[in-house]
């Protein structure tokens, strides 16, 4: 297999944003730095702001439930902390996660729901990512199968759809479900894949206009017969990597 990194993606705000990264380094254990650092607790959550850890996603604010959240983008400044937030629909904000969050609550309210799983605060759990996963987990998607998917479909499917972290190029269309236990090395780190990305309705949505205009979930179970796409990894071997790194399965 000859492949190369061609993508890295982070999503400070769980579903509420994605940014592009020319490098990163991960750490064993560790989800992708900044990954699902925070999340939107809505106003049924369960999540507990004295005792916070790991939930899983019916907890908060979710694409699948608010399509319109699929096309905001992110830009997070690690040195200070600022995050700038943008969406088609509304002006952009810039504040300060870990002070400020009430901000991004007024802010996304106009595209939230109005009833029930109203957004209600801005959380996160002090060393554990708020991932999809019960595990600290990378997200690792395959551009071949994103295009062989679309090419079922009769179009073109914008990658942003599926919030990878980290996208592969050079693999056969749909390789990546048969490596569950085994290990890819990523530029400097290696990675255990452990577990196939069940996907929900988020994925129907465009992510410019964050409007649902494709049956991904159709397609999906049309095709493989699952509602599977992408893999978890889990990092065992810290280490940097970059776009353009070479990717290796392991034996």
């Amino acid at each position: 297999m000859t492949a190369r990194l061609a993508h890295i993606f982070r999503h400070p705000i769980k579903a509420h944003g994605r940014e592009e990264l020319a490098s990163v380094v991960l750490s064993a254990g560790q989800a992708l730095p900044w990954d699902r650092h925070w999340a939107v607790a809505h106003d049924l959550s369960k999540f507990d702001a004295l005792a916070p850890g790991w939930m899983p996603c019916i907890n908060f604010q979710r694409a699948a439930r608010t399509p319109a959240l699929m096309a905001i983008t992110a830009r997070f400044d690690e040195a200070t902390g600022q995050m700038t937030l943008m969406h088609p629909d509304l002006p952009v904000l810039t504040f300060f996660p870990e002070t400020e969050g009430a901000r991004l609550i007024d802010w996304v309210a106009p595209i939230s729901p109005q009833l029930r799983f109203r957004p209600a605060a801005l959380v996160r759990a002090p060393g554990r990512a708020m991932t999809d996963s019960a595990f600290p987990s990378v997200s690792i998607k395959n551009l071949a199968s994103n295009a062989a998917l679309g090419a079922t479909m009769g179009r073109d499917l914008s990658i942003d759809r599926w919030r990878g972290n980290l996208w592969l190029d050079g693999v056969e269309p749909w390789a990546e479900m048969r490596w569950l236990g085994r290990r890819l090395r990523v530029g400097g780190a290696v990675l255990e894949i452990r577990e196939k990305v069940g996907r929900c309705r988020a994925t129907m949505a465009d992510p410019e206009t964050g409007r649902i205009d494709a049956y991904t979930l159709d397609a999906l179970m049309e095709t493989r017969g699952a509602q599977d796409f992408g893999v978890f990894g889990v990092v065992v071997e810290s280490g940097p990597v970059a776009q353009g790194d070479k990717v290796e399965l392991l034996p």
